[in-house]
């Protein structure tokens, strides 16, 4: 089964990447960083699609038969790359397609507004978004190590395996 991690975050150095290179490490997950601008800003023309950045966004997301959608909160919802990455895509990618969410948390507001965006977003794309959802704090980061602590780490274990049992549903009905 392929799994990919999208980081949302446009920041360079930020937790959410922290997060995506753990998942992507630990699990073997393509990750696709959206902190390396290569996905330019959305507006709706086709020529957009001929784009190879773009045309290598759709065809690993296509290809997976699971999705991390990593972003931080930003004003209470996901961050505008993810948002903008995300409108490159569709149903033709999305459709039936297991996708759980990690949100970063920066500051005491909680992270719920974000998940909330990203599962209204994820509805949108005919994606099947799965009922586990986990907020990181910023105590939960290694900052030194650029990696997790133990406690989220075995968040991320219980996500991840919930993502399975629904990515296992996903290549049945594919036939694979």
């Amino acid at each position: 089964m392929k799994l990919s991690v999208i980081n949302g975050s446009p920041r360079k150095k930020g937790r959410t990447g922290i997060a995506a290179r753990f998942i992507a490490k630990k699990y073997g997950a393509d990750l696709i960083d959206l902190s390396r601008g290569e996905i330019p800003l959305y507006n709706g023309e086709e020529e957009q699609h001929q784009l190879p950045a773009i045309k290598e966004l759709r065809k690993q997301i296509a290809v997976s038969d699971g999705i991390i959608l990593a972003s931080p909160e930003y004003h209470s919802g996901m961050s505008g790359s993810l948002k903008n990455a995300l409108d490159f895509l569709s149903s033709e990618q999305f459709a039936h397609k297991p996708v759980g969410l990690l949100v970063v948390a920066g500051g005491g507001k909680g992270g719920m507004n974000a998940l909330n965006n990203m599962r209204i977003v994820g509805r949108g794309v005919y994606a099947n978004v799965i009922p586990r959802q986990l907020v990181l704090d910023p105590q939960c980061f290694d900052y030194a190590n650029n990696w997790l602590f133990e406690e989220p780490a075995k968040l991320i274990d219980q996500l991840i395996s919930e993502l399975q049992l629904y990515m296992n549903s996903y290549v049945q009905m594919k036939g694979e």
